[in-house]
Formats: C-alpha cells, sequence, structure tokens
C-alpha cells in the first residue's frame, strides 16, 4: 500500500502562480505512473496531467486545458511528486488529488489517492 498527501492549496489572484506537492510513502517502489486530477463542484474529476517512466526516461502528457501552463514533475529519490500552476484562470479553482499506478506485480494493478488539497483563483 501507499499513502499520498496533498499539499500547496490555498489562494491565489489570476495570473499567479502556484506549486502543489504530493508527498508518497509506503511501497512508493510499485509506483509506476503518477498524475494529478481536479475536480470542480458539480462537474466529474478530470485528470490534467500524468508522469509516467520507462527505465531511466520520464514521460509527461497535459490535458489541453493547462498544457503550457502546468508542469509536472517528480523527485524519485525522495518520492514527491510536484505540480507547477504558472498563469493560473478561474476556471483552475477544483480541489486537486493526486494519484499513483502501482504494479505490486505483473498480474496487479493498484491506485492511490490522496485526500486533496483545495485551489482557489480569484479575478
Amino acid at each position: 500500500q501507499v499513502q499520498l498527501v496533498e499539499s500547496g492549496g490555498g489562494l491565489v489572484q489570476a495570473g499567479g502562480s502556484l506549486r502543489l506537492s504530493c508527498a508518497a510513502s509506503g511501497s512508493s517502489f510499485h509506483i509506476s505512473a503518477m498524475g494529478w486530477y481536479r475536480q470542480a463542484p458539480g462537474k466529474e474529476r478530470e485528470l490534467i496531467a500524468r508522469i509516467s517512466s520507462s527505465d531511466t526516461t520520464n514521460y509527461a502528457d497535459y490535458a489541453a486545458s493547462v498544457k503550457g501552463r502546468f508542469t509536472i514533475s517528480r523527485n524519485n529519490a525522495e518520492n514527491i511528486l510536484y505540480l507547477q500552476m504558472n498563469n493560473v484562470k478561474p476556471e483552475d479553482t477544483a480541489v486537486y488529488y493526486c494519484n499513483a499506478e502501482l504494479r505490486p506485480s505483473i498480474e496487479e494493478y493498484l491506485e492511490a489517492w490522496g485526500q486533496g488539497t483545495l485551489v482557489t483563483v480569484s479575478s
């Protein structure tokens, strides 16, 4: 099992920047990919950024709505996932969740979720 704890959310003005962090603990060596999701009130949770690896190479993918503004990164040594949010917009307001994809074995696939951190963008 792995535990994920998000931090860094808060109130920020439109056009400003914010960095979210996600600390992973437990059996984090089984993590094959991590991502950031967000959910606004009354809307479904959506994937906004994901980072996976193949050997020593990391691959990052972004939703069109955040591409060019947000950057996902991972500190593998300390098992911390980051989301650098630049030029934020009011529509970025949501609860942001950290996600981890786990492969304890080739036959088993699991997912872990953090409790979320609220980001509010004022105009």
